[in-house]
């Protein structure tokens, strides 16, 4: 359950609470993530990061990053930021969302706290969400202004213009 909080979203970026979200004046704890979320995110981790850092793309971040995201203040499961779009201050968490913000579905969520924090991203200026469905082994792919995309095994996933030349297959993230 949300508890009201009257710290504010600039006190909650500087003294970041672990384990909480900041989402509209309310502190939101974060679900615990199972073995399948861990191992599903490591696995895009594992992808992504090997791919963004051999290209000199930016930086990719784990659940403990703090994005501002419009009114609220998240922490994707994994996320990327263009080398341009990283603070030089790295003491604190984004005062910005993310170029790309992964969330794989936890046991816990439901569908609309989920689609509500994907268009809370993409309303922010996140140009790409992606949500893993450990159960049904998909990944949905949200753009600004354009249908989503719902990828299964054989499918490939990949950074189109946000994580440039990044492509692994679908079927990867869960073996």
């Amino acid at each position: 359950m949300p508890i009201a909080t009257d710290m504010t979203l600039e006190e909650f970026l500087e003294n970041d609470l672990e384990g909480y979200e900041y989402v509209e004046g309310e502190l939101v704890p974060m679900s615990a993530a199972s073995i399948v979320h861990g191992k599903i995110s490591v696995r895009v981790i594992r992808y992504l990061d090997a791919h963004v850092h051999r290209n000199q793309l930016g930086e990719v971040f784990t659940a403990e990053t703090t994005f501002r995201v419009g009114e609220r203040l998240v922490k994707p499961d994994v996320a990327f930021a263009s080398t341009a779009r990283v603070p030089e201050d790295e003491t604190k968490g984004f005062p910005i969302p993310p170029d790309l913000a992964v969330e794989v579905i936890s046991p816990t969520d439901t569908q609309w706290d989920v689609s509500e924090k994907v268009q809370a991203y993409l309303d922010a200026g996140t140009q790409m969400v992606w949500v893993i469905d450990t159960v049904l082994q998909t990944v949905a792919v949200y753009r600004p202004n354009t249908d989503y995309k719902l990828l299964k095994g054989g499918n490939t996933l990949n950074g189109e213009d946000v994580v440039e030349g990044f492509s692994c297959q679908v079927a990867q993230l869960f073996e």
